[in-house]
């Protein structure tokens, strides 16, 4: 368990592409996006039981995750970043969630933006 009283799951480099981006270039196909995501939960009961009942099914949400994205049109990270972290709380058992969201190619001089 962390210091906060919640562990966490991490769903690190999840590649989905979608429309993101607020200039049309951007907007004529879909671009390939990274995200990182940290699930906050209890998942003490599911330390003692070994039951996936007892936890985050953190494949069932990063599929959840995927087809969200896939289908989406943003023109601002940030209103992606809002969504995503709707789709993680739909699961009662997540407390909090923390979303990060990498664009690759986004800058011509950066890795991401």
């Amino acid at each position: 368990m962390s210091d906060t009283g919640t562990d966490r799951i991490l769903i690190e480099g999840l590649r989905v592409s979608c429309v993101i981006g607020v200039g049309e270039p951007e907007r004529r196909a879909k671009q390939e996006i990274v995200l990182d995501i940290a699930l906050h939960a209890d998942l003490g009961a599911a330390g003692r039981s070994d039951d996936i009942a007892d936890t985050v099914d953190y494949s069932a949400v990063a599929k959840s995750v995927v087809e969200h994205v896939a289908g989406s049109s943003f023109r601002l990270v940030e209103a992606l970043v809002e969504s995503v972290a709707a789709v993680c709380l739909a699961d009662a058992r997540v407390a909090r969630v923390h979303v990060r969201v990498r664009k690759p190619g986004a800058l011509r001089l950066a890795d991401s933006a």
